[in-house]
């Protein structure tokens, strides 16, 4: 999960940017109406399968992905206005306050798409079925243990990725020894 919650970070910090460099010539009356679209346009879900996906969701804890994002986002516009006004920190940094206190609780916006996205991807009654499936015995054993397994996978797949570009640095070495040069 922690290494989901940096993907997360890394994807606030770069949506910061873009809601920062998009955000500083226009009004704040645009500012505030303005929402992002989605990638993908998303079917419109029953309210069960929504409600479902929810379930599933709120058993993961994958609201833990997504807390800290309207506070990151905040944070990263502050210090990407800060960079073209650094004369105004002390008000970036006071308005920043204020900004996120009126848009907290934005991030459950986040929550509600990725329930619509699973309910896309997933019929009503396979993700009752998978409701089910979470609440049983093994169910619980996985969601207790996935983010584990995720972390070590990761691990394993980083440390597999450094080694196999030794051998791929070395193949490169040795074809371009070939030709007569030496890297």
């Amino acid at each position: 999960m922690k290494s989901f919650s940096r993907m997360l970070s890394a994807a606030g910090m770069a949506l910061g940017v873009s809601l920062g460099l998009t955000l500083t010539g226009m009004p704040a009356s645009a500012q505030q109406k303005q929402v992002p679209a989605p990638a993908t346009a998303l079917k419109q879900a029953s309210p069960a399968a929504i409600a479902a996906a929810k379930e599933i969701l709120t058993m993961k804890n994958a609201s833990a992905m997504y807390a800290s994002a309207v506070p990151n986002l905040v944070e990263q516009t502050k210090n990407t206005l800060l960079q073209s006004n650094l004369n105004l920190q002390k008000d970036l940094n006071e308005v920043a306050v204020i900004v996120a206190k009126n848009l907290a609780g934005r991030e459950k916006e986040i929550g509600d798409g990725m329930a619509q996205v699973y309910a896309n991807e997933f019929s009503e009654q396979e993700l009752k079925d998978l409701v089910t499936f979470y609440k049983s015995p093994l169910g619980q054993k996985l969601l207790a243990t996935e983010p584990r397994a995720i972390q070590f996978s990761m691990s394993y797949m980083n440390q597999w990725a450094q080694a196999f570009a030794e051998v791929i640095n070395g193949q490169f070495r040795a074809e371009m020894k070939k030709r007569g040069k030496d890297i």
